[in-house]
């Protein structure tokens, strides 16, 4: 007997996902069947898969799980897609929903222009937060790699990252450097790796490694994280226009313990089914 399930293929800025109705299925996948469905020639193709669940505590819960098959706490592109997937899909009649994530819960919201904004909650600092080994919280770090100092950012978004500022990201090192510095042993649970070119104080271009993915085309708590690295060094102005490669987002934020805010396009591509005895 076959082993069907439904799924929704959708991206944000690029950024795409296989996103599985966990509430009216029941769905149970191992790290090797996510990296065969990850895989772009033999499989879906995508840089996560989310899962949608339901929750005790929230309207939902939202399970991440990286190409590598790992499962990680948040992903802002992703809690964009999910809203707009489990209105489509008329699991909810809200606009504007509550969701469980493994970082806590966040508040997406589809607005009535089609984009999504969503509260990605307050930035932490903080190195056992992050965590980053370092003696006390700082604006930037050195940060040693291949015998050679680089001048990093570090925050928390719900995951781990670290924000590069360079001249120009068409010729940033992105994939050589952003793999080194993901399993730098100074992240103990590794690293998304953002390289940011400020072009005014409310523009930025950025490209991201993210930790069991590699490149992706957006990466929207990285778009939060180096928006507000650079809030707060003070090279930044709320709000913040992020273009990445696929496209562009929107960062606000006010400082201090006030929540980030991203806003955001969420598109379906196609939706069908597959076997996943098959793969």
């Amino acid at each position: 007997m076959a082993n069907m399930i439904k799924f929704t293929k959708m991206q944000g800025a690029g950024n795409d996902f296989m996103v599985i109705d966990g509430v009216t299925q029941s769905i149970s996948l191992s790290a090797d069947t996510i990296k065969k469905l990850a895989n772009r020639q033999f499989g879906i193709g995508f840089d996560q898969l989310l899962l949608v669940e339901s929750s005790a505590v929230a309207d939902f819960k939202y399970r991440i799980f990286n190409a590598d098959g790992s499962e990680v706490s948040q992903c802002g592109n992703g809690a964009r897609c999910f809203v707009r997937f489990v209105v489509d899909q008329g699991l909810t009649q809200q606009r504007e929903i509550s969701v469980e994530t493994a970082s806590g819960i966040i508040t997406p919201k589809l607005e009535d222009h089609g984009l999504v904004t969503v509260n990605m909650g307050a930035p932490r600092f903080k190195p056992d937060a992050i965590p980053f080994v370092a003696a006390s919280a700082a604006t930037h770090y050195a940060l040693e790699v291949n015998d050679q100092a680089f001048n990093i950012a570090a925050v928390s978004m719900g995951n781990p990252h670290a924000v590069l500022t360079v001249d120009d990201v068409e010729t940033a090192p992105v994939l050589p450097l952003g793999s080194a510095i993901e399993h730098h042993p100074r992240f103990p649970e590794r690293v998304n790796v953002g390289f940011m070119q400020v072009m005014d104080e409310h523009h930025i271009k950025l490209r991201v490694f993210e930790r069991g993915s590699g490149e992706t085309l957006a990466c929207g708590t990285g778009a939060c994280a180096a928006a507000v690295t650079g809030i707060q060094s003070g090279r930044l102005s709320s709000p913040v226009k992020v273009s990445a490669r696929g496209g562009e987002l929107s960062i606000a934020w006010q400082g201090a313990d006030t929540p980030v805010m991203m806003t955001g396009p969420a598109v379906t591509v196609f939706t069908g089914e597959i076997d996943l005895d098959a793969i």
